[in-house]
């Protein structure tokens, strides 16, 4: 996924939530609607989180230096946890505590029309969101269901933005219902329910992406595509024995470190193993636009296995 996809779905998202955000505020204090509050607070949340999406954006693109000799693209995944940790302690907190001061003290919505209207208005820019971010994101998709392409995307920025959307649209569903059938039935304590729905909401979707953005600050590899297709393009040399074994590892949503051991047919020259490795590597960043660095060591297979089994016992050892 491109930075500049990444940056489409997050702008569209920006824009929507911050309309969004006016207009709730507005609908909530003529209303008095606790519900509509927590969607307001929701939006103002989101668009926080778009702005510090972009400035993670930022950060990564940032050029390798001496402290950071890989470069800084794993900033894009710690802003993305900082969104998730900020929607489940500011959005969903900050909505429950309303919902429940809504059962304790309820009292009716007034002219629940406005809330009718500013909730079809937020359905439509929510959709167009949505539906941006759910483009940006088909475009690597290809076969794949919509929860496959978000565990296999390593671009935050995108499925963040879903998620979001996603948890946006509910919302908006549970308060618009709430209010209708708390007029219908004179109960306003359904507005309080709906709230702490939405802070529920909120606070699962947040786990969602605090879960997915956990996996990409703690390493993920690439795709089995990906490590498939470099496997392939190390079998066809015909110098190469065996492979010892392929490591990857995303540094960023488009930059991948990865790391290679093989062992070389017995009897060739250094020349031959350097142009060989030459070749290989030119190779796979020419299929593998993504891979940035590739680092080939020469390693007999019998002397990787036994380093293998070395470091697995000095680990269990120091456990």
């Amino acid at each position: 996924m491109s930075t500049k996809s990444s940056k489409i779905a997050i702008y569209a998202a920006l824009a929507g939530n911050g309309l969004i955000a006016v207009t709730k505020f507005f609908a909530a204090a003529y209303t008095g609607s606790s519900a509509m509050f927590s969607e307001a607070i929701h939006s103002v949340v989101d668009t926080g989180n778009q702005i510090l999406l972009l400035y993670g954006i930022k950060r990564s693109e940032q050029p390798a230096d001496k402290t950071h000799p890989f470069g800084y693209g794993m900033e894009v995944y710690f802003w993305s946890f900082v969104v998730a940790i900020l929607l489940f302690g500011l959005g969903a907190g900050i909505s429950l505590y309303e919902g429940i001061s809504k059962i304790q003290n309820p009292h009716p919505v007034t002219n629940p029309l406005i809330n009718y209207i500013v909730i079809g208005f937020a359905v439509v820019f929510e959709t167009i969101a949505f539906s941006v971010a759910y483009r940006e994101l088909g475009k690597t998709k290809g076969s794949q269901s919509l929860v496959k392409a978000i565990r296999a995307s390593k671009d935050p920025t995108i499925f963040t933005v879903l998620f979001e959307d996603f948890a946006a649209l509910l919302g908006l569903v549970v308060a618009g219902l709430a209010i209708y059938l708390g007029e219908i039935f004179q109960l306003p304590i359904l507005d309080g329910v709906a709230s702490i729905i939405i802070g529920l909401i909120l606070a699962v979707t947040a786990s969602c992406l605090a879960f997915e953005c956990k996996g990409l600050l703690c390493g993920e590899s690439a795709n089995e595509r990906v490590v498939y297709g470099i496997k392939q393009i190390l079998k066809e040399e015909s110098n190469v024995l065996y492979i010892n074994e392929v490591l990857t590892m995303h540094l960023g949503p488009a930059d991948i470190l990865l790391n290679i051991s093989l062992d070389f047919e017995d009897g060739i020259s250094s020349i031959d193993v350097e142009e060989t490795i030459s070749r290989m590597e030119i190779n796979i960043k020419n299929q593998f636009p993504e891979i940035k660095r590739v680092f080939i060591e020469a390693q007999s297979w019998l002397g990787h296995r036994k380093s293998s089994v070395s470091d697995t016992q000095t680990n269990q050892s120091a456990n």
